[in-house]
Formats: C-alpha cells, structure tokens, sequence
C-alpha cells in the first residue's frame, strides 16, 4: 500500500494558515451541553457483540490507516508538516497511508478488511458500527483520552448505549458564507439559502451529499414547529419528506452543489456563488485572497462534523491502531493536524502548541458556540430523538431522496 496525499485539500488548509487571525487561544470546559448537540448516545441501537480489548499486546511493526485527506500527513506533502514519522519512530509501527474522498467511499472500503482504523465523520460511523465492521474501543487504552473535551465523548454519532466506538479527533461547524459586497444586508439566518433564496437565484450553493438534508431539517425545526422535528438525523417519512420539498424548492436558486473546497472558493472569488455553506477553513483561504466574504453561525444553528477513529473488528494490527488512536489526539498530533485540516482540536492541550489565534478562530472549548452544532450522525431506524411509537428513515432513503432532489 503506498503513501498517497489530496493536494487539493492540503493546498486550501495551508494557505488557510496564513490567514488566522492572531488572538487569543480558547479554554476548555468541563462538562457537555446536549441542547443542539444530540442526545449523548445512541438510543434503541443494538450492534453487533463484538469484544473489546482488554490490554495492549506487542506493537505489530505496521498499522493500515484509511483517513480524511490532511488527517495523516508525514512530510511529503510539504516537509514542515509532519506527525507521521513522530509516531513510527515512537512506536515502530509503520503507517500505510490511503486516503479517500467521501464518508460512502470509506465505508466500502472498510468492509475489505484491509485496514485497521479509519477516520470516520458522523455520516458513516453508525454504519460501520451497526455493520460490525469497527468493534467497541477501550478508553483506557488511549491515556490522551481522558484530556479531551466531554462534550465531544459519549455521543450519537461515536457511541452505543455509553461505549465509546473510538477517539474523537477535531471539529467543526458547517457556516453560512456570503459575498459583503453583493449581499445586502447581511444574513442571520439560514433563511438566506432556503425561503429568501430568490434573492440571489443561480448564486446560491449547497453541500452535496445526502447528509446536506439534516440542515434543511434545522431550518424547519425552527421555522415550522408544527412539523414535530427535533433532532436534524431522526426524520419520519413525513419529515423527511417536508425536507426534501423544501431542498427541490432551494433547488430552482442553487448554481452550484460543492464537495470541492477549492471550486467553491473559486466560485465565490467569481461571484459566481455569493451566499451558501461553507467550512471556516474555506473562509479564511477566500479572505487570504481578498475575496469580500465573511460567515457566520446562523441563529438557528448549524450542522457540522466531529470525526471519530474507529477500528477495525477484523484489524490485524490492532495494537499498532491503539497506538495510532492515541498519537492523533495528544496535544502535539492533534494541534497539527487541527491546523493543517482547519477544524478545532479535540484535546485543549493543543491550543497551548498550536499557532496564536488558531484555536479562537476555530471556536475550541467554546462549549456554548459548540452546543448549537448538530454533528453530523448517521440517519438510522431507530429514531435518535428517543420516539419509539415511529421508524425513522434512514441513510439508504436519505440517499434516495437526495438523488431525487438534484434530479
């Protein structure tokens, strides 16, 4: 398996390092807030019995790792970037790099049985967990866990019934971006991209992926209550249906659906899009090359990700997978990649070594900013807002509508 790197992503997140603003770092909080959050947990989700392990055994010599572009960089992309080597040389474990592009394309590839841990965002982990394809990770094998922020621990989207399916490894919310010069006033509200789209029709752009339909969900939560929605991933028929009629309604006003970071800077820097989502990251790149946008947390909240390394059940260097768990989230590992990726860091320790600002910017340990983020969670039958009287839909009819949507 050779080394392989996503120049795209790493060209983005380096210029996006020039361009923090320089104050002062976030501090960490000491207890979670599951208002906007999710409820901690996974209710009425039953995953395969698989084993935990119990105590760490010799260090294998290699570890097979399927990771976010940007998450396992080891200096051949740019030589000053570099957490790889640290751990080989610490551990002796050799890392066998792939990168993949999408949460579905990780989920396949994990069921090859040729790796033994992935990063995996909210929109993949149930399945890997409900699949049997990860297996239960003993917390206490991982000593930098106990630093981490609690509100990023015993969640929908990394947990079953309170055990941990892995690490978590840094975050970030998914904001609304807008053009200064061409939008007037400026937006508040994600209404900016659903009801008053109009506004700027064929200049509006949207996230492409199913999962996009969560943060139609939010704005209905708060815009038409009678529709019962309270948790953005637990959808009813009837729900998701609503959604998907409001998301073919953006449909008519959207020039653009973006996965691509740099396209969407580009087409901001055009004006070819002028308001839409957007990544921070993505923000501070645009801004870096005096494009006139700026972004904003709307009032209803946002969806975003909090990325979880989980391992494999059938990993053959599960040990070597430990150690690279815990490598990723010590202070050292975690401040590099939060900055190289452009997300905060899970573990607060990082913000005293990363560069000045990086952490402020990126709202770390800011628990309230934290608690009006739905993270991104895998859609399952089992209603995550607690209902049992219902089945909820799931990611297979998420995918299907989506695919109905963009016609």
């Amino acid at each position: 398996m050779r080394r392989r790197t996503g120049k795209g992503l790493m060209s983005v997140a380096s210029a996006a390092l020039l361009v923090v603003a320089l104050v002062g770092c976030g501090t960490d909080s000491d207890e979670g807030d599951d208002e906007a959050g999710g409820t901690p947990g996974s209710e009425g989700f039953t995953p395969p019995d698989l084993p935990m392990l119990e105590e760490l055994g010799e260090m294998e010599g290699q570890v097979n790792i399927l990771a976010w572009p940007g998450y396992a960089e080891d200096g051949s992309t740019d030589p000053a970037v570099d957490w790889v080597t640290p751990f080989e040389e610490a551990t002796g474990c050799q890392a066998n790099i792939k990168y993949f592009a999408t949460s579905d394309e990780a989920v396949q590839l994990m069921k090859t049985g040729e790796y033994d841990i992935v990063s995996a965002s909210g929109d993949a982990s149930l399945r890997l967990i409900a699949a049997g394809d990860v297996e239960p990770f003993n917390t206490d094998l991982a000593p930098n866990y106990a630093d981490l922020y609690d509100y990023l621990k015993d969640r929908d989207w990394n947990s079953v019934d309170g055990q941990m399916y892995g690490v978590p490894h840094g975050y970030g919310a998914n904001l609304l971006m807008w053009r200064t010069d061409l939008v007037d006033p400026a937006p508040t509200s994600w209404s900016a991209v659903f009801d008053d789209a109009a506004a700027n029709t064929g200049k509006v752009t949207a996230y492409d992926s199913p999962i996009y339909i969560a943060d139609a969900a939010m704005y209905l939560m708060a815009t038409q209550p009678d529709l019962g929605i309270e948790h953005p991933y637990a959808l009813d028929e009837d729900q998701l249906a609503a959604a998907v009629d409001l998301l073919k309604a953006q449909k008519e006003h959207v020039g653009e659906y973006w996965s691509d970071y740099l396209k969407e800077v580009q087409a901001f820097t055009t004006g070819d899009s002028v308001v839409g989502t957007t990544w921070q990251v993505i923000a501070n790149v645009a801004q870096g090359e005096d494009v006139a946008v700026d972004v904003t947390l709307p009032e209803e909240g946002a969806t975003g990700w909090s990325d979880t390394w989980m391992i494999a059940a059938d990993a053959a260097n599960r040990n070597c997978a430990y150690a690279w768990a815990d490598h990723i989230i010590s202070p050292e590992a975690n401040a590099a990649v939060a900055e190289y990726f452009g997300e905060a860091p899970s573990n607060p320790k990082a913000c005293d070594i990363a560069s000045e600002g990086h952490c402020d910017t990126f709202h770390a340990g800011d628990e309230d900013y934290a608690s009006q983020i739905w993270y991104w969670t895998t859609p399952i039958e089992q209603c995550l807002d607690g209902r049992e009287d219902v089945k909820c839909t799931d990611y297979g009819d998420w995918t299907q509508a989506w695919t109905e949507i963009k016609g």
